[in-house]
């Protein structure tokens, strides 16, 4: 769905107070959640999103307005078709994204998001499972695979750098930051 459980919303903040990004790409932004929640935090900072249901963008008002900003630029497509440099961000947020493809994919998008220069990498998915098909006429909001928080450990460890993690009672939230 395009809104996020609370839970580790909080443990997510404290990190992105502790490392401050200057550069974010919100990938499936959905209604915002992440922006709307750390940007109060740190002023000044890019934030791009790519989001794949362009009705979201005018439902949630995504894009920047005279009286309120969002998102610096917003990218409509799928994400595994996305440029390369879209990722080359201080932090990349896949906030209840990688659920939504095939476990090869979301490896696979992973994987291109370290390669492509990503310092931190926030990651949340459900730890329970959590069917779920098309919502509100969006066919992206299927649940294609069901994560297991050792599988999604074991994933972010093969990128290098660290890992520290959040088991929630329904979600799984994941911070990466490469080493350098």
């Amino acid at each position: 769905m395009p809104t996020s459980d609370a839970e580790g919303k909080d443990w997510s903040l404290a990190r992105f107070e502790q490392h401050l990004p200057d550069t974010v790409c919100d990938v499936g932004p959905g209604e915002g959640t992440y922006a709307k929640l750390f940007r109060p935090v740190h002023k000044g900072v890019w934030w791009t999103a790519v989001e794949i249901h362009k009705p979201y963008v005018a439902k949630y008002k995504l894009k920047s307005t005279k009286t309120r900003t969002m998102y610096d630029e917003i990218h409509t497509e799928d994400v595994r078709d996305s440029a390369g440099h879209l990722f080359h961000r201080d932090l990349v947020i896949l906030g209840d994204v990688l659920e939504h493809m095939p476990r090869e994919d979301a490896v696979a998008l992973l994987e291109r998001i370290e390669a492509a220069g990503a310092w931190h990498i926030l990651a949340s998915v459900p730890i329970v499972d959590s069917q779920q098909g098309t919502v509100d006429g969006n066919p992206h909001e299927a649940h294609v695979h069901q994560w297991d928080p050792d599988d999604m450990d074991t994933v972010l460890a093969q990128l290098g750098g660290g890992v520290e993690s959040m088991r929630g009672d329904t979600l799984g939230v994941w911070w990466w930051s490469r080493r350098g």
